[in-house]
């Protein structure tokens, strides 16, 4: 039986999610989670085979429960479920210990051909992602710009699309505002921006704010 910790801040995700798992017989619902320490603390608790994951949570996002599942519980594998279909989300997410990136828009069916694969060992990317990622090989043009931020400052970098203050950033991150401004600066350096404003127009006409929150 493959054991499934649940971890979603919408009800309707997490209850979409039991009830279409509920129809297999070798997948189970464990527990689940609304929020990034609720996940950490039953993760520890129940140590699921696999957490489904939500990139965008209220507090800590997906990002940092990833990076501390993979540090503390590495035998736990991670599934990323997300909106975000772009590519530069799931690459980041299998660079940081994911097992395999699923967008919320892919079919029932689709969830549970991941977690049986995840569980046998092999990574799972959605079928929209792996044509993605199989276009770009060969590809001889460059990267988009945010390509070559850390993934702290991809971080803030996607607050501030979502029109985060930098108090704000720096309380949802556990940073102290100064870090929060020496980040700000990186990001419009390596960017070759000039602005705050011209940040968040960016990340909003690339699709790196999540609509849904």
């Amino acid at each position: 039986m493959i054991r499934v910790l649940i971890v979603d801040d919408h009800p309707i995700v997490r209850q979409g999610v039991r009830a279409e798992l509920a129809k297999t017989t070798d997948i189970e619902v464990i527990d689940e989670a609304r929020n990034a320490d609720e996940a950490i603390a039953k993760a520890r608790a129940c140590k699921p085979d696999l957490v489904l994951l939500d990139i965008s949570l209220p507090g800590k996002n997906g990002y940092e429960v990833l990076r501390q599942l993979h540090a503390e519980m590495p035998e736990s594998k991670v599934l990323m479920l997300s909106t975000y279909p772009e590519k530069q989300f799931a690459v980041r997410c299998l660079a940081s210990g994911a097992h395999g990136y699923l967008t919320k828009e892919s079919a029932p069916e689709e969830l549970v051909i991941a977690i049986r694969r995840i569980a046998q060992g092999r990574r799972y990317v959605s079928t929209a992602i792996a044509e993605i990622l199989a276009a770009d090989v060969g590809s001889t043009s460059g990267g988009m710009p945010h390509e070559d931020l850390t993934d702290r400052e991809f971080q803030v970098l996607c607050l501030l699309g979502e029109g985060r203050t930098v108090s704000q950033i720096a309380e949802i991150l556990s940073l102290s505002l100064s870090t929060v401004n020496t980040h700000r600066a990186h990001i419009l350096e390596k960017m070759k921006l000039d602005t705050t404003s011209q940040l968040i127009r960016y990340a909003v006409d690339n699709h790196l704010v999540d609509k849904s929150k």
